[in-house]
């Protein structure tokens, strides 16, 4: 093991992923963005076993990856290829919603990805009426578009703009109306996905 030293590097670039040297990792050695997410387990080195976990993977990470092993005058590698990371998670409330007439409602929608809010391209809460959906409210290009709501919700709906960088796009409704009961759903396209939720809205109240 004292002579034995083990690379992983990104093979397009050569960017150090993880060095094991001198019978010890070398973080110190580690790329930055590598420096907490890539390490070796430790219990399987002394049987040979070099494999390397590669934490809170990112679509960043796609690509090939060479782990490179020397031992005295000789040396042999592997090459492990990442592809098709996808992480796009949309998730809304687990209930349906019921309230009165006139009150204002908050319709949740939550995003998770690898993807900021700021590189979406479109998150759109949409009515799913029996012939129709209606657009309640768009989100393009990093900016709100109010005026594209329709007719029957301008004015009436607005996103919490300080909690989009979070990925937060709940929706909040002022002054429900009878003809507001139905489906809601919140719609995300990011980075070449997309994936959606919906909000029941029913049993209002007078």
């Amino acid at each position: 093991m004292k002579d034995l030293e083990v690379e992983w590097k990104r093979t397009d670039s050569e960017t150090l992923v993880h060095l094991y040297q001198d019978g010890e990792s070398r973080p110190e050695s580690q790329t930055q963005d590598y420096h907490d997410r890539a390490n070796l387990f430790t219990d399987q080195i002394q049987h040979g076993n070099f494999s390397l976990r590669l934490d809170n993977l990112k679509a960043e990470d796609e690509g090939r990856y060479t782990c490179k092993v020397y031992i005295q005058q000789d040396s042999g590698e592997t090459v492990v290829q990442i592809k098709d990371v996808e992480r796009l998670l949309v998730s809304g409330p687990s209930r349906s919603i019921s309230l009165y007439v006139n009150e204002d409602i908050t319709l949740n929608c939550s995003v998770d990805s690898h993807i900021t809010p700021e590189h979406f391209e479109e998150v759109s809460w949409k009515k799913k009426d029996e012939n129709e959906e209606i657009l309640v409210l768009l989100y393009q290009n990093n900016t709100t578009l109010p005026d594209s709501s329709d007719e029957r919700y301008r004015d009436r709906v607005k996103f919490f703009t300080a909690e989009i960088p979070k990925g937060n796009f709940s929706l909040r409704l002022k002054s429900v109306r009878t003809e507001d009961k139905g489906v809601y759903m919140c719609q995300v396209f990011a980075g070449g996905l997309s994936a959606n939720a919906t909000v029941v809205l029913e049993r209002l109240g007078e």
